[in-house]
């Protein structure tokens, strides 16, 4: 099973509105495999708490235009992790210095990349802006 076209439709939403706020490494992994409770997950980082947190801003208003709501909030007071859960579609802003520690791309390796429009991504289809924190 793959993601839904809408799971899909609304991670590319979401990216486009984190590439607005400048996002780095913004990346949609299909994980409708994995999981029974969402088709994809969307990482993006930010390099400090405030950039997070408007980048998760853009994000929530982008996805309301596009007739999604959040199930779930969470991280948003610190600013360093945020989830957001649209049931189809998991969000996960993280500040830079987390997404290196966590590194949820390793943790979901088995997942398929959804390839997200030029918009948001290299050419090449690599992630737009790399961290550089490592």
């Amino acid at each position: 099973m793959t993601a839904s076209e809408r799971a899909v439709e609304l991670a590319v939403v979401a990216a486009r509105a984190a590439a607005e706020r400048k996002a780095e490494e913004i990346i949609a992994l299909d994980v409708s495999e994995q999981l029974v409770l969402t088709d994809v997950f969307l990482i993006a980082s930010g390099t400090n708490e405030r950039q997070v947190s408007a980048i998760v801003d853009a994000v929530e208003e982008a996805m309301h235009k596009a007739g999604a709501k959040p199930i779930r909030r969470e991280g948003r007071s610190e600013a360093r992790w945020v989830l957001l859960d649209f049931g189809d579609v998991v969000v996960h802003v993280q500040h830079a210095e987390d997404r290196v520690y966590y590194a949820l791309e390793r943790l979901w390796k088995d997942c398929p990349v959804v390839p997200l429009p030029d918009d948001v991504t290299n050419a090449d289809g690599t992630p737009a802006q790399p961290a550089t924190a490592d």
